[in-house]
């Protein structure tokens, strides 16, 4: 699953899809409805490839929490983000067993569901682990 150029937007539901950039900003195409829209430097803007979860023993990068999501539903809808908090708390428990209680609040869990499920839509998710990038090891000159 590749989140590098999904955005999300403060202000704007939903999330984007980064497709040019401009001198005075960029140009995002909105993943729920397909509109493009101009978005300026001084908006707050998120990679999701950025965004981690805050777990009891370290931080888990979002596209491994959507992974464990896809792969709890088989890549198909998690559950709705409209559920209530005891439920939404219950689920994300079975994703991601040691997640931190007191830093991850409900709303956090409601906007995970909600991008896994656009995501998902979208037919960008996947259970399949991300394929290694092979570093380039150089022998030593003799």
């Amino acid at each position: 699953m590749n989140l590098e150029k999904i955005l999300a937007i403060s202000g704007k539901p939903g999330l984007y899809a980064l497709k040019i950039q401009t001198r005075s900003g960029f140009v995002a195409e909105s993943l729920i409805d397909g509109k493009k829209i101009t978005v300026g430097l001084r908006s707050n803007v998120s990679l999701l490839s950025e965004i981690s979860m805050y777990t009891n023993s370290e931080e888990k990068p979002l596209a491994e929490v959507m992974r464990n999501i896809a792969i709890k539903e088989d890549n198909g809808p998690a559950l709705s983000h409209k559920e209530d908090n005891a439920k939404l708390m219950d689920y994300f428990s079975e994703i991601l067993p040691d997640y931190d209680k007191d830093r991850v609040y409900p709303s956090d869990i409601k906007k995970v569901l909600n991008w896994y499920n656009i995501l998902q839509a979208k037919g960008l998710v996947s259970k399949e682990a991300p394929a290694k990038k092979e570093a380039a090891t150089t022998e030593p000159a003799e």
